[in-house]
């Protein structure tokens, strides 16, 4: 009789160090799930999977699910039971990952490689917290809470820009360029590899006290009546979307939760434009247009007019112009073409049939 192996120990939450955006955005994420996921992209080992792993610990009983890549449309969302269809002829659901992952964390390495379809029921049930199956002779709903926490390398590709504004923050990690950094990072790792219960007691006290501030924020944040916010809010995100040329208003809605469940991490009392300015980059960073593409006015068009000014300037004066090495219109004779003769003279009568 073989028995399953023991679950891995997971690194503490508290111990990650060197990517401060990214505790960021787990946080918050999992202060309001409704936010609709992060996405961290980043090259390998710089703690995604890590971090996410962590996530999980700080809530109470939550369960960390896997979606690994060769999974079909129907393990994730569910579908029907064929052993209880056949053996007594009844309709049942058989629940797939998103019923499993509920009040927990869905974790997705290189969620760029799985196919749209999974990816876009993924993002549903991320955001509205439902998963909804009508498939098989069989419609059925169930909750399905959780944080989505999916990984990409962008150099394998990327998601279609869809699929990117979906998902409510991005984190971009880069590797670690200060070798001080660097080094306690290894050493923090070797230690808990070496003895993993001895390190996480090192943190349990921490690690408590972020389990405790989740708990709290949580509350906070399903309080509707908590943490107001007034015309300033609303003007520091409208600005700050606008600058970044998003589309649709998604980038707006998913900045004030953003910014509501910072607020209720901190314990504050109301929403600030400073909680919206440390939100926005996470926010703005899978939406933002390319500079390329950012709305520029058109340049006036070079118009001569009759006192020798173009566009009501002195050309000897212009040359600070966009267009300096313009030359002004000169004019143009027109050649007068000989008329062509036709091949067929229509003066001449046609011949009378005999």
């Amino acid at each position: 009789m073989t028995t399953a192996a023991p679950m891995p120990v997971p690194f503490p939450f508290a111990a990650i160090a060197g990517q401060p955006h990214l505790r960021q955005a787990l946080l918050l994420a999992a202060v309001d799930p409704g936010l609709g996921g992060v996405l961290i992209e980043g090259p390998r080992g710089t703690a995604k999977t890590t971090a996410a792993r962590a996530l999980a610990e700080l809530l109470p009983g939550a369960p960390f699910v896997t979606l690994p890549l060769g999974a079909s449309l129907e393990s994730l969302v569910g579908t029907l039971d064929l052993g209880q269809a056949l053996a007594g002829h009844e309709l049942k659901f058989a629940p797939g990952l998103l019923a499993r992952a509920h009040g927990g964390v869905l974790y997705v390495d290189e969620i760029n490689l799985l196919p749209d379809a999974l990816i876009d029921s993924l993002l549903d049930a991320a955001a509205s917290g439902v998963n909804v199956v009508e498939r098989d002779g069989i419609s059925h709903r169930h909750a399905a809470r959780f944080v989505l926490v999916g990984t990409m390398n962008p150099e394998e590709g990327t998601l279609r820009p869809q699929l990117l504004d979906r998902f409510g923050l991005c984190v971009q990690l880069r590797n670690i360029g200060d070798a001080a950094e660097r080094q306690a990072i290894v050493r923090a790792r070797l230690a808990f590899d070496a003895d993993p219960q001895g390190f996480r007691a090192k943190h349990a006290q921490e690690e408590a006290e972020l389990a405790a501030a989740l708990v709290r924020a949580r509350a906070l944040v399903a309080d509707a009546a908590a943490l107001p916010y007034g015309d300033a809010v609303h003007e520091a995100v409208g600005a700050l979307c606008i600058e970044a040329g998003v589309d649709g208003l998604r980038a707006d809605l998913v900045m004030l939760r953003s910014a509501r469940a910072l607020a209720a991490w901190e314990g504050s009392a109301a929403i600030t434009t400073d909680h919206v300015q440390r939100v926005a980059e996470a926010v703005l960073l899978h939406r933002r247009k390319p500079e390329a593409e950012a709305a520029a006015p058109a340049p006036m068009p070079r118009v001569a007019k009759p006192d020798g000014t173009i566009n009501g300037k002195d050309e000897a004066n212009s040359a600070g112009d966009e267009d300096w090495g313009a030359m002004p219109p000169e004019p143009v004779g027109i050649e007068r073409v000989k008329p062509l003769r036709p091949l067929i003279d229509r003066t001449q009568a046609a011949p009378k049939k005999a």
